[in-house]
């Protein structure tokens, strides 16, 4: 059994024909995983018992002839910042190092009613927040292209896992490119839902504005297979939307492709832009119309992400005390003394760094100049996006500037990190739904393009997507 040639459709297909049995299937994982695992890092927790009894049961359905869903023992990973009942969910911080969740979020509980199989737990950057996985509080996930450099982040090990093909696909979240980012350094597909495309009841949130789950698969058609399965409205998320866009099948030729001059910046590799410039060429070769765009507020992207982001992050992780649950300090004096030192210990440099910003942007006396400042500079992001699509279908651009870096390379100058997030946080500022997938190499490491729809119009970057995907 060839793992990495296996599809979602292809595995359901051989489960149906009988050709192996989804116990097989996810055994083989299971001991890929223990096998292989040790140099990539990808999985925090393996949750075996659950994987294998989930396994057995959709056997039972097919020997018995019952219908099952194309997702019905396909095995999967799960980003460790999203809950599976009775597993334990650290968010990548030492602070919930030992916390066992209580309930399913709706993704899983939807899957779970389908039949999914779950692996394990993977592996990412504390709380979200980091663009490479290094940040995790349980050590550094590999890239499976160049075991000297990152993954992506946050969702780095649900990347690698799908990359080095220990599961068939993964479950992410996506607050700046935190799944986009991971899907290019890794050469894998990735997508970003419109905000509200999918619940994020039961997801440890980071900022709640720009949070959104997501998929990582190894191709188009299984990232549409696996969105439809989680996405709808969820009345345990007030944020939810039950959309009824569905992308119409378009003709390429008449297709509008906008290419926004901002984002072919001074600093850019040359080679990721040779490779991007060169896809963008086979594109126009179908017959599409390519337009030059502006999206002049681009500049203002990455400040107004870093101001917008802490502060609600501030908010959010305000509830990690050591009181109620989570990592609690053995000796202290005072309840005081409770708060600083389960937080000093159990958060990691970079979440304290972010939580101190956005306090203070939050802060009497500050709140306009920033906060506010930059949720006004965040309309006029969205603006910019709304202006674009009137003149065009979809927006084309490179997923990152460069290829995934080396490990410890940028870990000491958290701004040199940021920028890594530069082409996919306007995105998030403006809700809209992405798609990074693999267009080519350079020195042997992936180089991503994304492609950027209108709000809930997730099924024609999807179908595009296919059409592109053949074309590399």
């Amino acid at each position: 059994m060839e793992l990495k040639n296996l599809t979602i459709k292809e595995i359901h297909d051989s489960l149906l024909k009988k050709e192996f049995s989804a116990f097989e299937l996810c055994k083989i994982h299971l001991e890929k995983i223990k096998k292989e695992d040790k140099k990539f890092r990808a999985f925090l927790t393996i949750s075996k018992d659950l994987a294998i009894n989930q396994a057995k049961g959709i056997d039972e359905m097919i020997s018995q002839g019952r219908e099952t869903s194309i997702l019905a023992g396909i095995p999967l990973a799960v980003k460790d910042n999203i809950l599976v009942e009775n597993i334990k969910c650290t968010a990548g911080s030492k602070i919930l190092e030992n916390y066992i969740a209580p309930y399913d979020a709706t993704v899983i509980k939807k899957l779970k009613e389908i039949g999914a199989v779950i692996l394990g737990k993977t592996n990412m950057d504390e709380f979200a927040m980091g663009s490479s996985t290094e940040n995790s509080a349980f050590g550094s996930t590999r890239n499976p292209h160049d075991l000297t450099r990152v993954p992506g982040g946050s969702s780095g090990g649900s990347a690698a896992a799908v990359c080095a093909n220990l599961c068939c696909y993964a479950l992410g979240s996506d607050t700046g490119g935190s799944i986009r980012l991971p899907a290019s350094f890794c050469g894998v597909v990735g997508l970003k839902p419109t905000y509200g495309a999918v619940s994020r009841y039961g997801l440890i949130s980071m900022a709640s504005s720009l949070d959104q789950i997501g998929t990582i698969t190894k191709t188009v058609k299984d990232a549409k297979i696996v969105f439809d399965a989680i996405s709808g409205k969820d009345p345990l998320d007030s944020t939810s939307v039950e959309s009824k866009i569905a992308g119409s099948k378009f003709q390429i030729p008449n297709l509008r492709i906008g290419i926004p001059k901002e984002y072919f910046i001074k600093g850019m590799d040359a080679e990721v832009e040779r490779i991007i410039k060169e896809a963008i060429k086979k594109i126009e070769a179908l017959g599409t119309k390519i337009e030059e765009i502006s999206l002049p507020h681009t500049e203002y992207a990455l400040a107004t992400y870093y101001l917008v982001m802490p502060s609600e992050a501030s908010a959010n992780l305000a509830r990690y005390d050591g009181i109620k649950y989570g990592y609690f300090p053995e000796e202290t004096d005072s309840l005081l003394d409770v708060y600083l030192k389960s937080r000093e210990k159990g958060l990691g440099p970079e979440v304290r760094r972010r939580i101190m910003l956005g306090t203070y942007a939050l802060s009497a006396g500050f709140y306009e100049a920033y906060y506010l400042r930059a949720q006004k500079v965040r309309t006029k992001i969205l603006e910019d996006f709304n202006k674009a699509f009137e003149m065009v279908d979809l927006i084309l651009t490179p997923t990152s500037a460069a290829p995934a870096f080396k490990i410890g390379e940028k870990i000491t100058n958290p701004l040199t990190m940021y920028l890594s997030d530069i082409f996919t946080v306007s995105v998030n500022l403006a809700g809209l739904p992405a798609l990074s997938l693999p267009c080519g190499k350079t020195h042997g490491l992936p180089v991503g393009l994304q492609i950027i729809g209108k709000a809930f119009e997730e099924n024609k970057i999807l179908e595009f997507g296919e059409v592109f995907e053949k074309l590399c």
